[in-house]
């Protein structure tokens, strides 16, 4: 069994999420709940292999040239999600959302309107905005403490705004809904009969809580295969997006020649020689390794839960059904969202991902990172207990 509650020390590792308190404005002594990165050692076959590696000490230009890569993600994917990939769809890219930016200038024009889902992880508006097409906002509906997609608005959008690309998340970022077949298939049929093309991100495709289960969308209809760019990574998995490589599945040869036409204008080439090392042998050794994190996760959720429903009953928990993000709306508290990220920062010390941040409906929600050691989620919900303890609530 693997120690997930052993807490290593990630201050002075050039961490995203430790070292850069200061520089985003944040205290010291901070603990951070923000960005979508575990606190948890990768798998040891990762370690091992790129241990290996090191010892060689050559680390010049490199890509999978056998039948290894490709077949430890074929037997990957057929055997968590039944989905069966053929080696010419595979485009090894550096991350997701390079993937979701070359896939919007290759199947797209300036001006063109690109459909998302709000709220909704950010880089999906910026990577729209930034490459010059025109956004187009279908917002997810929060009815009982659950969301849902509104298809009726999904449609007459598309019909009205001429929408050529939807960007559809799944597990959903930040809300933890994993889409069911019938909400997939509703948006895919919808997307067939329009001619739109859909950008599937499913990195978050290995965290579904039991009585769950993710979907490939491409994986639902031979037509929806058709027009659909499928962006995966073994990064959020395995703990490993430092490493930078992701898996990129385009089915339609015409489309994959268009995406990896606009790839090479970006001067892109060669993956990540560490990246294709780990990925490869978190795909071959890693599922023990995740089946147990997993069961870690869903425990550190329960504590959560637990906790909220007996010491902050003001704060709701957005019940996960995936990912390691939780979704938590403190409306109730009456607070305009920078007195509430103020609150948060300030007065008990802890970092969340506001709201605002993932679009429209966003508005008094903050995002939560619980995967990390036990001992640093109860500190963190400690803090935020007595902060608002002192407010007198």
């Amino acid at each position: 069994m693997h120690n997930f509650d052993e807490i290593v020390e990630r201050r002075g590792t050039n961490s995203l999420k430790y070292d850069f308190a200061a520089i985003k404005g944040m205290p010291d002594d901070i603990l951070p709940f923000w960005v979508a990165d575990m606190d948890f050692k990768s798998p040891p076959a990762v370690l091992q292999a790129l241990s290996q590696i090191i010892h060689h000490g050559i680390f010049g230009y490199s890509d999978s040239i056998d039948e290894a890569y490709f077949n430890a993600l074929f037997g990957w994917y057929q055997d968590r999600f039944n989905w069966h990939i053929k080696p010419e769809w595979l485009v090894k890219l550096p991350g997701v959302v390079f993937a979701i930016c070359t896939a919007i200038r290759a199947l797209t024009k300036p001006g063109d309107a690109v459909l998302i889902q709000q709220p909704v992880y950010h880089p999906f508006e910026s990577s729209v905005k930034g490459n010059n097409r025109r956004l187009v906002v279908n917002e997810l509906l929060y009815r009982d403490g659950r969301y849902y997609m509104n298809l009726e608005e999904f449609e007459h959008l598309i019909a009205e705004e001429k929408v050529k690309l939807f960007i559809l998340c799944n597990p959903q970022n930040p809300t933890g809904r994993v889409w069911t077949r019938e909400e997939l298939t509703a948006v895919g049929d919808i997307c067939a009969r329009y001619g739109v093309y859909v950008i599937s991100d499913e990195i978050h495709q290995d965290f579904v809580y039991p009585g769950y289960r993710h979907l490939v969308f491409a994986g639902l209809k031979p037509e929806y295969a058709d027009i659909t760019i499928t962006c995966t990574a073994p990064s959020k998995t395995f703990n490993i997006p430092g490493l930078q490589i992701s898996n990129i599945f385009i089915k339609d040869e015409k489309i994959r020649r268009l995406f990896i036409e606009e790839m090479i204008r970006t001067g892109y080439s060669q993956p990540n020689l560490m990246g294709l090392i780990a990925c490869q042998a978190a795909y071959e050794k890693g599922a023990q390794w995740l089946d147990e994190l997993i069961l870690y996760l869903t425990d550190n959720l329960a504590l959560l839960r637990d906790f909220l429903k007996n010491e902050l009953p003001v704060i709701c928990l957005i019940e996960p059904e995936g990912t390691y993000l939780a979704w938590l709306d403190f409306r109730e508290l009456g607070f305009p969202d920078r007195e509430l990220d103020r609150l948060l920062v300030q007065r008990a010390k802890i970092w969340l991902s506001s709201g605002p941040t993932f679009g429209a409906g966003g508005q008094g929600f903050q995002r939560f990172n619980i995967a990390c050691p036990r001992a640093v989620l109860e500190q963190g919900l400690n803090r935020l207990k007595e902060a608002l303890a002192n407010l007198r609530i």
